[in-house]
């Protein structure tokens, strides 16, 4: 017989794209609103990578990370990208930017060997989640570092990133030990 196992919880952490400061603080609001306290925020970085969100959130966005104190089953990762795509929806109504996304609300899940990421696109590295959603493994935990696939978005590799990611790992760590 097989001896079956539960995945341990991990780290919801949701990347917010704004238009603005006003757009960010309002999508911080939303998430905290909806998924709880946050244990850390990071500094606020310009989005500058690509201009692949131009046309739906501005030419001058901004990128904000949150992490939440509470720590979330993986099988959750789709259940929550459909809530943050539905609390997007509803900050492009109370916001009334003359913008199709003004704010871009990017859950996933830092366990303590990578960080995934929940998306709405199928590709050649993403897994089907279910309730139509993927996911990918964008950043590896190896040799005490963060490292970027092949794939890896671009903001992503950087190291003002990976501090942050690393905080929130080290959280985990922690409150994974605490529950033994």
């Amino acid at each position: 017989m097989w001896d079956l196992k539960d995945p341990k919880p991990a780290k919801l952490i949701i990347g917010i794209l704004a238009a603005d400061r006003n757009c960010l603080h309002a999508g911080i609001e939303a998430v905290i609103d909806k998924f709880g306290k946050t244990d850390y925020t990071s500094d606020v970085w310009p989005f500058e990578k690509t201009d692949y969100y131009k046309d739906q959130t501005g030419p001058r966005i901004q990128r904000q990370f949150v992490s939440f104190e509470r720590l979330v089953g993986l099988g959750k990762l789709a259940k929550i990208k459909h809530q943050t795509n539905k609390l997007e929806q509803k900050l492009v109504k109370s916001l009334g930017v003359p913008l199709p996304r003004p704010v871009n609300l990017d859950p996933g899940l830092i366990a303590p060997a990578k960080l995934i990421l929940a998306t709405t696109k199928d590709y050649s590295h993403r897994i089907y989640i279910g309730k139509k959603m993927y996911a990918e493994v964008t950043l590896i935990f190896d040799k005490g570092r963060w490292q970027p696939c092949d794939h890896t978005y671009p903001d992503y590799r950087q190291q003002c990133y990976y501090r942050f990611f690393d905080k929130v790992r080290t959280r985990l760590l922690e409150q994974l030990k605490s529950q033994r």
